[in-house]
This record gives structure tokens, C-alpha cells and sequence, in this order.
């Protein structure tokens, strides 16, 4: 018996076949949440420590403030920061670390003070993410944040703009 004839015949069979239809697309539909969270940057634990060695070189520590289920966050830290941490230019210069709105993972701020990604990222008065900040070595912010993913041609430009202005903040006058 044919799709069509049972539908024509048997509608007490109509739900059945919709659910059966619908059980089969969800892997389709839940691909992309499911992605999220796949490229991961080092998780933030000393930010002290973690801007040290991008601050002697003269370079912005990068903290990305990102979600587990955030599809942005994820098309940001693989199309942009990854690559930018593997960068030669880059590599040896500055440090991205990333923090997690939804996270109650440990973190020591820039001034010692213990808290949590969460906690961190509320003082901060971060609300929406991706948020790409740089930071000197007190914990001071050395550009303009990038918020949100913005348009995907000019990004790339966006935070070299961020990075230079960042290490122009910090050579010595």
C-alpha cells in the first residue's frame, strides 16, 4: 500500500505518519546545535597569568566570551581566532584564552580576585555573546570590543584593526 492511498484511506494513521516523518528529519534539523562548541580555545583559569607573556611581547591577551550553544561563537572561534592563534605573525605574540557565559568553571581575574566564567563575564557586563575583548596587563581593555559576528568579510579586518590598536595602547611613550 502506497503513502498516498494510506492517506486517502486511513487518516487515523495521519499522526503516525507525521511523527514517523518528523523523527526522521530531527538529526537533519538538530545538526547545527549540535556543532556548537566543537573548535575550543584554552578555557580562561589566571587571567594574571594568562596576560604575562602577550603583555612582555607587547601584545593583548584575547578573551573571547562565548556559550556552549552559541552557533556564532563557534563560526568566531573557528574561522577567525583559531586560525589566528596558528597564525606566525601572531603566534608567539598574544594569547587567547576564552571564557564561558554559562560556565561555573574557577577563574582568577586580573586583580586575584576568585570567581567564576559566569561571574567574570557578569562583571565584565557581558550579555550577549560572541564578545571579543583585549586586554592589557592590569586587566584593562585596550580596544573597542567586537560584538556579535558582525559581516563575515570584513571580521578578519576588524580584529586585526583590534589587535593593532591594542598593541599601540601598549608601547611605551
Amino acid at each position: 500500500m502506497s503513502v498516498t492511498t494510506i492517506l486517502k484511506t486511513e487518516p487515523r494513521n495521519w499522526p503516525a505518519i507525521f511523527l514517523a516523518l518528523a523523527l526522521s528529519a530531527a538529526p537533519f534539523l538538530a545538526t547545527p546545535l549540535a556543532r556548537a562548541g566543537t573548535t575550543n580555545l584554552p578555557a580562561a583559569s589566571d587571567l594574571r597569568e594568562s596576560v604575562a607573556p602577550p603583555a612582555k611581547a607587547g601584545a593583548p591577551l584575547i578573551v573571547i566570551y562565548s556559550r556552549h550553544d552559541c552557533n556564532y561563537c563557534e563560526a568566531v572561534k573557528r574561522d577567525y581566532l583559531k586560525p589566528l592563534a596558528n597564525n606566525p605573525a601572531y603566534r608567539d605574540k598574544l594569547a587567547i584564552v576564552q571564557v564561558n557565559q554559562d560556565s561555573a568553571a574557577p577563574l582568577t581575574d586580573f586583580h586575584g580576585k576568585r570567581t567564576t566564567h559566569a561571574g567574570f563575564a557578569a562583571d565584565e557586563k557581558i550579555k550577549l555573546v560572541p564578545v571579543v575583548a583585549f586586554y592589557g596587563p592590569n586587566g584593562q581593555r585596550l580596544a573597542a570590543p567586537i560584538v556579535g559576528a558582525r559581516l563575515p568579510d570584513f571580521y578578519q579586518s576588524y580584529l586585526e584593526a583590534a589587535i593593532e590598536q591594542s598593541m599601540a595602547a601598549l608601547k611605551p611613550r
